[in-house]
């Protein structure tokens, strides 16, 4: 095992990523930019360097930065966390020319799972079901475009072959309107992803956002950890998540599950992944790859008792993943809601001082937080404070834990999306189970880009 690993990160993710480490008797160099120095997490960490000002493209973005600070420090590995460097491909391959070991999938993975068209292009040889649409990137010629649109069927949706995070996507309803939505696509790629290309897919109507959870090892061992719902969103940025997903049969999930951990085997896949689908109609549909542990990880621990973080670690230091398949078993019901620093209906950022700051506890109830009372929201990052998962036996159980956790919670001195999230613990159609990815945002009366 490791003797020490920088976390090329900051916040909640950073701090857990510490715990994971701490628990191994792992020592931990944060890095931090100049807003960051007051973290809980840099305070926690065996070493600290600060790599730059508060602006993430100076600071956390900057590579030779992280990879000087590994340097001094004698870091052996280097932790990406989610966001930022996580799934740069290039950055996993500056870690390891540097003689450091990157604690995620090889720089090859990365890339070809980066790149939606490769990405759909490996799932489909591994057998694993695609949504409808294009064969890799659209072409130039108009003619060639408006007939792969009409195979298809309207509506479609024209995505950035190198997005992400919800950007770099259009929906197009009428044939007049494509040419002009591919092209400003394609525009918009290019200025936020350094990539023009761009793909068709059949719009789903009233899909679920369904993803299956997998970890591998380098030694040709995969499993998949069951399911997420994480269909509650808002311009495709995920609200809250839960485990496993209401309705679906579980058989199903074992289907797809197995496709999933024997694509990761095909493909040489190491670490923690995710396979993104949508599911409608009782089909499954990729959409795609997360090489990198998510937000959502603690609803998938909670309810297989497994720690994500750390069985990342032991893999990146080679060993064998210390369970199989039959191991695996999924107990009781898990909820998370993301705790963001901003207005709860117009999801304007609220940065600022946290004067007066309470967690909640009982039976079932965890906190991933790096706030604190009197802590510092800064402008510059993720609007994400923390992340409040309740445990119960039963999904009412674990709703009813999250109704009364959420109430116990106290955040004063900035706005939060608490109330959004008290709401929809009292949601009808969320009691019921099974809402699509577009309930949340015709509930709120707004419309997606």
């Amino acid at each position: 095992m490791f003797e020490k690993v920088l976390i090329a990160n900051r916040g909640e993710i950073a701090l857990r990523i510490q715990r994971a480490c701490r628990e191994l008797g792992i020592k931990t160099v944060a890095v931090h930019s100049e807003a960051d120095r007051e973290a809980k997490y840099v305070k926690l960490a065996d070493e600290s360097v600060c790599i730059g000002p508060a602006p993430s493209s100076q600071s956390y973005l900057h590579i030779p930065a992280v990879i000087s600070a590994a340097e001094v420090t004698d870091a052996e590995a280097i932790h990406p966390g989610y966001g930022f460097l996580s799934e740069n491909a290039d950055f996993a391959e500056r870690v390891e020319q540097s003689g450091f070991i990157f604690i995620g999938p090889r720089p090859d993975t990365i890339r070809l799972m980066g790149d939606k068209v490769s990405a759909k292009d490996a799932m489909r040889k591994a057998g694993v079901p695609c949504v409808p649409g294009s064969e890799g990137a659209l072409p130039d010629d108009p003619d060639e475009i408006m007939k792969t649109a009409k195979q298809i069927g309207y509506p479609v949706i024209i995505k950035a072959a190198g997005g992400g995070g919800g950007r770099g996507m259009r929906v197009v309803h009428t044939e007049a309107a494509l040419l002009a939505s591919v092209n400003m696509t394609k525009a918009e790629a290019q200025a936020a992803f350094g990539n023009p290309m761009v793909y068709m897919e059949k719009f789903l109507e009233q899909p679920r956002h369904i993803e299956i959870q997998v970890l591998a090892d380098e030694h040709g061992n995969a499993v998949y950890l069951g399911e997420r719902d994480c269909s509650m969103q808002r311009r495709h940025q995920k609200v809250l998540e839960e485990a496993p997903a209401p309705g679906i049969d579980r058989k199903l999930i074992a289907t797809i599950g197995e496709r999933c951990a024997e694509a990761c085997r095909t493909l040489g896949y190491r670490g923690a992944g995710t396979f993104e689908f949508l599911y409608e109609n009782n089909e499954f549909y990729f959409i795609e790859m997360n090489t990198r542990v998510q937000v959502e990880h603690p609803v998938t621990e909670q309810v297989t008792g497994i720690d994500i973080v750390q069985t990342q670690l032991l893999v990146a230091a080679g060993q064998k993943l210390p369970f199989k398949q039959k191991d695996i078993q999924l107990r009781g019901h898990s909820i998370e809601c993301r705790i963001n620093a901003e207005d709860s209906h117009t999801f304007v950022p609220s940065p600022g001082r946290i004067t007066g700051f309470h967690m909640p506890g009982g039976p079932g109830v965890r906190v991933d937080t790096h706030a604190y009372h009197n802590y510092m929201v800064p402008s510059h990052y993720d609007s994400m404070i923390g992340k409040l998962i309740t445990y119960g036996d039963t999904r009412e159980q674990a709703i009813a834990r999250m109704r009364i956790a959420l109430s116990e919670m106290v955040v004063e001195g900035i706005k939060t999306n608490i109330p959004l999230h008290s709401e929809l613990m009292n949601d009808a159609a969320f009691h019921q189970g099974g809402t699509s990815i577009h309930y949340l945002e015709n509930k709120l009366g707004i419309a997606s880009k």
